[in-house]
């Protein structure tokens, strides 16, 4: 497939629950980068049923653009609960970022919008 910068918005869809532990190895496919964020992700032990899709781009050394945004929220119970379980996914992505990127995937990485579900777990 080949890429291009301003026509192509790769979205890549991962449905994150809590397990895992950080990958240390260079990560080679979007897969990995799941897996690896998935290890980050903790939601808040009151949370039930709960899901935010996250939107965020990374620069080609695994450094986020920005923070990332949510773009999907169903959080159940108040607005408190609601803030805190986004904060939780935010956080996530944050804390295990820089990403060790292979220089392969790397390379398509650059600018493009990705999004990912984080879920409680139920």
């Amino acid at each position: 497939m080949k890429r291009s910068g301003l026509s192509v918005c790769l979205l890549a869809a991962v449905t994150i629950t809590a397990t895992g532990t950080v990958q240390a190895q260079e990560l080679k496919t979007m897969d990995d980068v799941g897996s690896a964020l998935n290890a980050c992700w903790s939601p808040p032990s009151d949370s039930k049923n709960s899901a935010v899709t996250l939107s965020f781009s990374f620069k080609r050394d695994g450094s986020l653009i920005g923070p990332p945004r949510a773009s999907a929220i169903n959080v159940q119970g108040d607005d408190k609960a609601r803030k805190a379980f986004v904060n939780a996914a935010i956080e996530a992505v944050e804390k295990c970022t820089p990403l060790k990127l292979a220089p392969s995937l790397a390379q398509g990485i650059g600018g493009n919008v990705f999004t990912m579900q984080f879920h409680s777990s139920d």
